[in-house]
């Protein structure tokens, strides 16, 4: 943060926007710039600063508009070392009096960034959702910045400059935690451009607070520096609806939760054993006019051995069951009619030709 924005100025709009229009201004490699809506670290963009002593033959500052490379390289870097201008694209407000890279910076190499908005991605799982972040009417934003110089090993002086940020305002905390230091009016870029002064700048690495900032989710395409045109402030519409009711509908419901403790839940019997993920099918009980000592005697019963829908409902009543045992189970006469007569036959068929002795059963019937 930042590390992506818009500057399709033209030439001539880059000073007034800085509130520098009313003197001379001279241009430095401008010819380098070429407006563009994806703006991304070692592209060249239009700075402006102040020379203490210029060489415009006054006393006076002179004011510079220098097209330099974005992305900070310190002039203490090795000529064989090949730059890398995503290091230091940025540099926090909190360490800029502290690291070497930017303190020796802060007396006279101060510029300012005029750019049209900003984009910052919002992470969403492993998806990054872009968002275009400007002011309502459109006006320029103008960033504090720090420029430097460096000489490669061929003998090329590149100057490059890195964007100051700092903590994000309350109402983009939601994107993100950084934010550009944005110099809100001409007051504080003359501040910032002051080379005169080492002290007194700290009240303007704040965050901007101003409720004319806004934004909007533009195109992912954006996220590759060789997507460019209008295309990638043109705003998209989120489904977030859609997206709201498949989280729903997906999300791990929670077991503790009142909604799932207060509310009772009825399984049919008519279930299976394994319902579809996601899915309990719950009904009322059939025959809920049963008593309940009925119920759980058809319920034990039907957990192993699921009967017939007919013997089902007969065999769940009592009275009906108590009149099949009573049409089945024979009176306690009969038994023992029964009986006897089966130890007659077998008493007959047991006894012999020759054998004279009376037997019990005999003695039992003579008696009778």
């Amino acid at each position: 943060m930042c590390g992506r924005a818009r500057c399709s100025l033209r030439v001539d709009d880059i000073p007034r926007a800085c509130g520098v229009s009313n003197g001379p201004v001279r241009s430095v490699q401008i010819d380098r710039y070429r407006p563009s809506y994806n703006v991304s670290p070692g592209f060249y963009v239009p700075v402006i600063y102040r020379e203490p002593q210029g060489n415009n033959g006054g006393d006076g500052p002179e004011t510079v508009l220098h097209c330099m490379k974005w992305g900070l390289i310190p002039s203490f870097t090795k000529k064989t070392e090949k730059p890398d201008h995503y290091r230091m694209f940025n540099a926090r407000s909190e360490s800029i009096s502290e690291k070497a890279s930017f303190r020796r910076l802060l007396p006279k190499n101060r510029c300012v960034v005029a750019i049209e908005g900003f984009y910052e991605w919002k992470k969403d799982g492993s998806k990054k959702q872009p968002y275009y972040i400007h002011l309502k009417d459109d006006h320029p934003l103008v960033f504090a910045a720090l420029y430097d110089s460096w000489k490669n090993s061929e003998g090329e002086v590149i100057y490059t400059f890195t964007i100051v940020t700092t903590s994000c305002s309350s109402t983009l905390q939601w994107l993100h935690d950084r934010m550009p230091v944005i110099l809100c009016d001409k007051s504080s870029i003359d501040v910032w451009l002051d080379g005169s002064t080492t002290s007194g700048f700290d009240s303007l690495l704040k965050p901007f607070e101003n409720p004319d900032l806004v934004w909007y989710p533009v195109t992912s395409a954006m996220g590759k520096p060789s997507f460019d045109g209008p295309e990638c402030i043109k705003e998209i519409s989120l489904k977030t609806e859609e997206k709201n009711l498949i989280s729903k509908f997906f999300a791990k419901k929670n077991p503790d939760s009142e909604e799932e403790t207060n509310e009772p839940i009825k399984i049919s019997l008519k279930e299976s054993n394994h319902p579809p993920s996601g899915s309990l099918k719950v009904e009322p009980e059939e025959n809920s006019d049963l008593p309940s000592d009925s119920k759980e005697k058809r319920s034990h019963k039907s957990d192993s051995f699921p009967l017939h829908p007919e013997e089902d409902k007969k065999c769940g009543i009592k009275r009906d069951y108590e009149e099949v045992e009573s049409e089945t189970k024979p009176s306690p006469d009969k038994i023992g009619k029964t009986k006897m007569s089966s130890l007659k036959k077998k008493s007959n068929t047991n006894k012999t030709a020759g054998d004279k002795q009376p037997t019990l059963l005999s003695y039992f019937g003579k008696k009778s």
